[in-house]
């Protein structure tokens, strides 16, 4: 077979390292996949990988750097100074996974002049090396996050891809729900006893804990029953309900059902919400955090906490203190608890809201708003945590956040994973979708997705025809 169709992602699976005879290939990094994940020069077992002597000059720069590229940039540095004790980085060092890590400088005479290609630009240099590899008579494959980068690598003839953390296209994420058409008679058990044991459904012995089912009956579509795998209960559990609604909020379509009862329920620990803009991801958390802290008292506080990644261009600095400077980020986090409360008037408002505010919860300690700069280290115990716009997060980011998790806290994750605003994250590379993939089998964990939008006739049609 020829290697060249082989993808890096099919060295990263168990065995396949044993191939490697005549599909040793070499990986040169780049800048960028090394800030996305420090342990990436693992990734690739039974292979050389080559950093570029201008890559570690550009992780230089991000050293001191107090955000997550300044941490991933030390860490590299700290991963690759404990392996210079095996042996020398310019003729290559052995990794425990039978590859190589090599990092040295192309002389100049190795370095063919191309049309167009300045030297002093670092992406250029970068390119020029992996030209420079070729002509040793190695096979050369470019891993990028620079979607320009890698037209130019093409360009040149040069083989290359963006690294990914996993082999999901968006279309195959996990959703959390299914259909299916059940018997009358199962539907009628269904009502009576609260439970249909999954020997009853040979079908969904798949099944996956936390997974909701919308159960269809076989003669009248029209009737239909909602409900829960529950690993526990070993069966269909029906959904929890709350008849005067939650804050004044009532879930308009079967998708809410099912994201309300994931955030009210007590045994699940973590929920991701996944929608389109104005599927109501955000409203749904809050008014179960003030369901479940306020009036059902669960938890001490509501901490919420959002990505400070803005939209377009930014508008630099802003004046104030740490809450001034945080108030056009969270601005949407407190739209939403106002219109809980009441500040919109009509059928909507909370019972005895009216004379309350997200002031007076912030004062009385109830409510918390944070930006996600200053978690790390922090434990918190007993809270209900809510991180809007996890779509923006990277994976290391998210597991930060889930870890600092104390006793009896629950976290949700909320996010559009169709709409990236950091630069080198895309639909499901980010740190929302990782997380959905790895934790989907968890017995305290659940996904919903929401796929109507529900904000206003124009905001939906906006989200479909623009």
């Amino acid at each position: 077979m020829n290697d060249v169709f082989l993808s890096w992602k099919d060295f990263f699976h168990e065995g396949v390292s044993t191939m490697q005879g005549s599909l040793k290939k070499t990986f040169v990094l780049d800048t960028n996949v090394l800030l996305f994940d420090p342990q990436s020069i693992f990734k690739f077992p039974g292979h050389t990988i080559f950093i570029p002597f201008v890559v570690i000059e550009e992780l230089d720069k991000f050293k001191k750097d107090q955000n997550e590229n300044g941490r991933n940039s030390r860490q590299f540095a700290r991963i690759v100074d404990d392996l210079r004790t095996r042996g020398s980085l310019a003729t290559g060092v052995k990794l425990d996974n039978g590859g190589t890590l090599q990092i040295t400088a192309i002389t100049n005479s190795e370095i063919d002049e191309v049309s167009g290609m300045d030297r002093q630009i670092n992406d250029h240099s970068i390119l020029l090396t992996c030209l420079a590899l070729k002509k040793r008579g190695l096979q050369i494959t470019f891993i990028t996050k620079d979607i320009n980068l890698r037209l130019k690598a093409d360009a040149l003839e040069i083989i290359s891809e963006d690294y990914e953390t996993s082999d999901l296209t968006f279309e195959e994420l996990y959703t959390g729900q299914r259909e299916l058409v059940a018997s009358e008679n199962l539907l009628l058990k269904f009502d009576e006893e609260k439970l249909i044991p999954l020997s009853d459904l040979p079908t969904l012995q798949d099944i996956l804990p936390n997974e909701y089912v919308h159960l269809k009956s076989a003669i009248n579509p029209q009737v239909k029953k909602l409900g829960r795998y529950s690993k526990k209960a070993g069966g269909i559990v029906p959904l929890i309900k709350k008849r005067d609604g939650i804050w004044g909020i009532y879930p308009r379509n079967i998708e809410q059902q099912f994201a309300l009862d994931a955030l009210l329920n007590e045994d699940i620990a973590l929920v991701c919400l996944v929608g389109k803009a104005g599927t109501g991801k955000t409203l749904l958390a809050i008014a179960a955090a003030l369901e479940t802290c306020i009036n059902r008292q669960i938890y001490t506080r509501v901490l919420v906490s959002r990505p400070i990644i803005p939209m377009g261009r930014d508008l630099g600095f802003l004046p104030g203190d740490v809450n001034e400077k945080l108030g056009p980020w969270m601005q949407p986090i407190f739209d939403n608890i106002d219109f809980l409360f009441g500040n919109k008037k009509g059928e909507h408002s909370a019972p005895g809201a009216a004379s309350q505010s997200w002031e007076e919860l912030i004062n009385q300690g109830i409510l918390h708003v944070e930006p996600l700069t200053y978690i790390r280290g922090r434990s918190l115990p007993s809270q209900y945590m809510i991180v809007d716009e996890a779509q923006n997060l990277s994976p290391h980011e998210v597991k930060t956040i889930i870890t600092r998790a104390g006793e009896g806290t629950k976290i949700v994750l909320t996010g559009d994973c169709e709409q990236i605003d950091s630069p080198y994250l895309d639909s499901i590379n980010n740190g929302l979708a990782y997380c959905i993939d790895r934790l989907k089998d968890e017995e305290i964990v659940s996904h919903a997705v929401l796929k109507v939008g529900e904000r206003s006739p124009l905001s939906e049609i906006a989200s479909k025809k623009l």
